[in-house]
């Protein structure tokens, strides 16, 4: 345990302190056992190590540990958390569960056998965690961590630190809101590089290649994370990865699932699978249309990437600028609301109870097609502030 305890102590100690991220939500830190899941590279672990800094504890009683620690190959969870509790432990943070065997029954026997204990647990989007083999639905608080808004985006470049803004705001308030805004910077310049290279925070990193990077983050969910979900055969990652390139090729689409299916070399079954084994992970977000039955073997209605820097990694020779707003639009409004296809417009939104229509597209948009709808709404691409129903789209990364 030591050798543990001393990672744990460099890592709490080295973890950048000064930009952190709020979970759309707010976790409830005193809560006995709260989950933080998410894609890769969305910044879980930085969050986990950022809030053990933050407590200003001594150092026996707080340890992070990473179940990929390859001291969990022959050493349980259980016996670690008994033996840290015994030495003065209160707070545990416990990162990659989905990596570790039987990790939904180890973290039920902690919370039950240790009261005074406080864990938080992180993994892969990819986890089930009320489909265990043992029910976490009455201890844990689940939170997802998404990719970086366009608002976080600005802060955690330097370039200006904005409150987030409630949609319902942003409907009413849209014009005044972005003339604050584009008082202070340029949006649409700022705006561009996001769309690129900015929705994930290793964009800091300034010795990475950020395509690169994500390629490679790609590639490691494709061969390594999706094998823990059940019914996933690794043997067919080469092509899952056929499978992105051609969604990113034409996303967003309504797909024929039989070409489809035909085009990739696996059955129907097995492609309607895959394709929420690949949602789950967040790479591909999967829309229907409003009020309709969805189930295993229901085919999507329309098939997204899951945020437009996926684009330059996976189809950077043909970028269309309208799958790309449309792909920007759906991955911010879906971290704060319910997103569905409209029959007549893009999308359907439901949010604090009231569904919202909006048609996403550039300055010479019309409104013809939502002159006949209630609560129907323009984003539009390349203008900077807007007017009436008409929103620049930019403004809507500032939700979260």
């Amino acid at each position: 345990m030591q050798e543990l305890v001393q990672k744990s102590d460099h890592l709490i100690d080295t973890v950048p302190f000064r930009l952190q991220r709020k979970v759309p939500g707010n976790i409830n830190w005193g809560w006995r056992l709260n989950s933080i899941v998410g894609a890769r590279g969305t910044g879980k672990t930085t969050l986990l190590l950022q809030r053990a800094k933050g407590l200003k504890a001594q150092h026996q009683e707080v340890l992070y540990v990473s179940l990929d620690d390859l001291y969990f190959t022959e050493n349980k969870l259980v016996p670690l958390a008994k033996e840290f509790v015994q030495l003065g432990g209160k707070y545990l943070f416990v990162d990659e569960v989905h990596k570790y065997p039987g990790w939904a029954r180890e973290l039920k026997n902690i919370y039950d056998s240790y009261p005074d204990l406080i864990v938080a647990f992180s993994g892969s989007s990819i986890l089930e965690i009320f489909k265990q083999d043992v029910d976490l639905s009455r201890r844990a608080l689940i939170y997802e961590l998404p990719g970086l808004s366009f608002r976080e985006f600005l802060a955690f470049a330097g370039i200006a630190d904005f409150q987030s803004v409630p949609l319902v705001d942003i409907l009413s308030e849209h014009r005044d809101i972005a003339l604050g805004i584009a008082g202070n910077i340029k949006p649409l310049q700022h705006f561009k590089t996001y769309l690129q290279s900015g929705y994930y925070p290793f964009f800091l990193e300034k010795n990475r290649d950020y395509a690169l990077t994500l390629e490679q983050i790609v590639h490691l969910i494709v061969e390594t994370d999706l094998r823990f979900m059940k019914g996933y055969d690794p043997s067919y990652s080469r092509k899952m990865l056929q499978l992105l390139r051609v969604i990113a090729g034409t996303a967003p689409f309504k797909p024929n699932i039989s070409k489809l299916s035909e085009r990739i070399g696996i059955n129907r079954t097995t492609l309607l699978n895959y394709l929420r084994y690949l949602e789950k992970a967040r790479l591909i977000a999967l829309l229907h249309q409003p009020e309709k039955s969805i189930s295993v073997l229901q085919k999507p209605d329309k098939i997204f990437l899951n945020n437009p820097n996926l684009y330059y990694v996976l189809n950077p020779v043909n970028i269309s600028v309208g799958s790309m707003r449309e792909t920007f639009f759906q991955s911010q409004l879906n971290v704060v609301a319910e997103v569905s296809l409209h029959p007549k417009t893009d999308f359907l939104v439901v949010y604090d109870n009231q569904q919202y229509a909006f048609e996403v597209g550039g300055s010479n948009k019309k409104t013809t097609q939502i002159q006949q709808l209630n609560n129907a709404f323009l984003a539009l691409g390349d203008i900077e502030t807007g007017f009436s129903n008409q929103i620049p789209l930019w403004l809507f990364g500032f939700l979260y």
